[in-house]
C-alpha cells in the first residue's frame, strides 16, 4: 500500500532539532485548556542545554496506520540508541501541568467585616559515525545510512545529494509525496541535513499491543536550536496548530525570528465561561492570532518546573522529566503538591528543580511563517501563565450599607466583566450582555441616581 507522508500538523516537525512575575493569589482552579482543544495541532517536547538536544514527537494521526509515515529533517547522523518510543501520558501530563486555566473566586457577605479587609488588600494581578552502507542501485543519489526498528516504528536514515533524487528514491519506495515537496527537501539539502524516516511495522505494533501511535524521540548534539516547520506546510489544508514545551535549566525560550508575545491574562470574565471554557480558549487565541496579524508565536506558561500556583496538574516528576529527556535532573523527588480546600493544587512549598518549562503556541502557514522557526533561550525565570478569572457574586439578603455598595458595584463589575470578554474574543457585547442576563450600563449615571454634574447645581 502506498504511504502517504504525514506532517505532524505541525512538524512538521518534524523537525526536530530538532513577564512581569505573576502573582500568587488563592483561586480555585476551574477548567484548563489543551494542545487538544485545537484540530491539527502537533505536539513537541524539547529538552535542551548546551548542544545537547532530545526532542519527543507526539504524532495527532487518526486512521489506517499502514498509511502512516514521518520525514523528518534532522540535523546529524542518529545512532540506534539515540531513537526512542515515549509514554504518551507523560506527554498528556505536561500538557495538562501547563494548559492555561480558569480559576474562580467566591464573594462573601459584604457585611462581614473579614470580607471588607480582605477586599481592600485583594490583588488579581494577576561519537564516531558508523560507515554509510553503500548505495542501493537506483538509488537516485540517496544513501541509505542506517535502519532500525525502534519499538512498533520502522525508522531510515537518509542522505541525498539532490531534492528530486530523495523524492525519487521516496516515491520508489511506496512514499506519497505532496506536490511542492522537492523545493522544500532541497534546502534543508543545502543545510547538510539528513531525513529522518518513519513508518509503522504492523507485526511489532501487534506484538507489543499499542493501539494508537506512540510518541517518537531523538537525542542529538547541535548548536541549531530550530523546528523546520516548512516540510508540514506542502500537503496542510490551512493554518495549523503546534504546541511546543521546552524543558531548560536556565530559564525561558523565545523565537529569534518571529515576535514571542505574552497571551493576556489575569483578566475577569463572566461566570457563564465556566461552561463553555473550550469555545472561549479558542475564540481568545484566534483573536489574538489576528491582532497580531498571524505572525506572532505565543506564550503559555513559563515556570520552575518544581511549583506551581494555582496548579493545572501535579508538576511532573524527576522519573517522567527524565523520560522526556531532562538528562541533568536529580533523581530525588521533591515533595508532592497537596489540595488546600477552595485553593485548586498549590504546592506547599517552592521546590526548583533545576527545570524550566516554557509553552509556546504557533498558528501558522506558508504565508506568514515562511521561515523555520529559530530559539534562543534566556535567562528570565519569571513565572507567566495564561489564566482568567471568575468571580462568584455573593447572593445573600443582608441590609447594611455595605451590601447596598456592593450591590452598586457588581452591577459596574459585570458590565466591565461583559466588555473584557467582547475584547478578548470578539464576541458580540449584546450577546453576552444576555447571556449574563444584564442591562447595559450607561457611563453617566455609573455611580449610580443622577449625574455628578447635576447634583452640584441642584440645590
Amino acid at each position: 500500500m502506498t504511504r502517504i507522508i504525514r506532517s505532524l500538523s505541525l512538524l512538521t516537525l518534524a523537525s526536530l532539532w530538532f513577564a512581569p512575575s505573576a502573582q500568587a493569589f488563592c483561586g480555585f482552579y476551574a477548567a484548563r485548556a489543551g494542545a487538544d482543544l485545537f484540530n491539527e495541532t502537533s505536539k513537541v517536547v524539547v529538552v535542551r542545554d548546551d548542544d545537547k538536544t532530545v526532542v519527543t514527537m507526539a504524532s495527532d494521526f487518526k486512521g489506517d496506520a499502514t498509511d502512516f509515515a514521518l520525514v523528518i529533517p534532522v540535523p546529524t547522523f542518529l545512532e540506534e540508541g539515540q531513537i526512542h518510543v515515549a509514554n504518551p501520558k507523560t506527554v498528556e501530563h505536561l500538557d495538562a501541568y501547563t494548559a492555561p486555566r480558569l480559576v474562580e473566586y467566591f464573594d462573601s457577605d459584604p457585611c462581614d467585616v473579614r470580607y471588607r479587609m480582605e477586599a481592600m488588600g485583594r490583588s488579581l494581578d494577576s561519537a564516531a559515525l558508523p560507515a554509510s552502507k553503500p548505495m542501493r542501485k537506483n538509488s537516485f543519489g540517496v544513501t541509505v545510512e542506517a535502519e532500525y526498528t525502534v519499538g512498533e516504528y520502522d525508522i531510515v536514515i537518509l542522505s541525498a545529494e539532490e531534492s528530486q533524487g530523495l523524492v525519487k528514491w521516496l516515491h520508489s519506495n511506496g512514499y506519497k509525496i505532496p506536490d511542492g515537496a522537492a523545493p522544500v527537501l532541497g534546502e534543508y539539502l543545502k543545510q547538510d541535513m539528513r531525513f529522518f524516516v518513519a513508518r509503522v511495522n504492523l507485526e511489532e505494533q501487534a506484538k507489543l499491543g499499542f493501539r494508537s501511535l506512540r510518541p517518537i524521540q531523538v537525542a542529538y548534539e547541535s548548536h541549531k536550536f530550530m523546528l523546520p516547520i516548512r516540510l508540514g506546510m506542502v500537503n496542510a489544508q490551512g493554518p495549523q496548530d503546534m504546541v511546543v514545551w521546552f524543558l531548560t535549566r536556565k530559564g525561558r525560550v523565545e523565537t529569534a525570528n518571529y515576535r514571542t508575545v505574552k497571551l493576556p491574562t489575569g483578566d475577569e470574565i463572566p461566570t457563564f465561561v465556566k461552561g463553555e471554557f473550550g469555545k472561549f480558549y479558542k475564540s481568545l487565541f484566534g483573536t489574538q492570532v489576528d491582532r497580531e496579524e498571524r505572525r506572532a508565536v505565543f506564550l503559555e506558561y513559563a515556570w520552575d518546573m518544581g511549583w506551581c500556583d494555582p496548579c493545572a496538574a501535579d508538576p511532573l516528576s524527576p522519573e517522567e522529566l527524565r523520560e522526556l529527556g531532562v538528562f541533568w535532573q536529580k533523581t530525588a523527588a521533591a515533595p508532592r503538591p497537596v489540595p488546600l480546600p477552595r485553593q485548586g493544587r498549590i504546592a506547599p512549598q517552592p521546590m526548583p528543580r533545576d527545570v524550566f518549562v516554557t509553552r509556546l503556541h504557533v498558528r501558522y502557514d506558508d504565508e506568514h511563517f515562511p521561515d523555520d522557526l529559530h530559539f534562543v533561550q534566556t535567562a528570565d525565570r519569571s513565572n507567566f501563565q495564561g489564566r482568567y478569572v471568575l468571580r462568584h457574586p455573593w447572593k445573600g439578603d443582608s441590609t447594611c450599607e455595605a451590601a447596598a455598595r456592593y450591590r452598586e458595584e457588581l452591577v459596574r463589575r459585570q458590565e466591565r466583566e461583559a466588555q473584557t470578554l467582547a475584547s478578548l474574543t470578539g464576541w458580540g457585547i449584546d450577546w453576552i450582555r444576555e447571556r449574563m442576563d444584564i442591562a447595559a450600563v450607561a457611563p453617566a449615571s455609573s455611580s449610580g441616581g443622577d449625574p455628578w454634574w447635576k447634583r452640584i447645581w441642584s440645590r
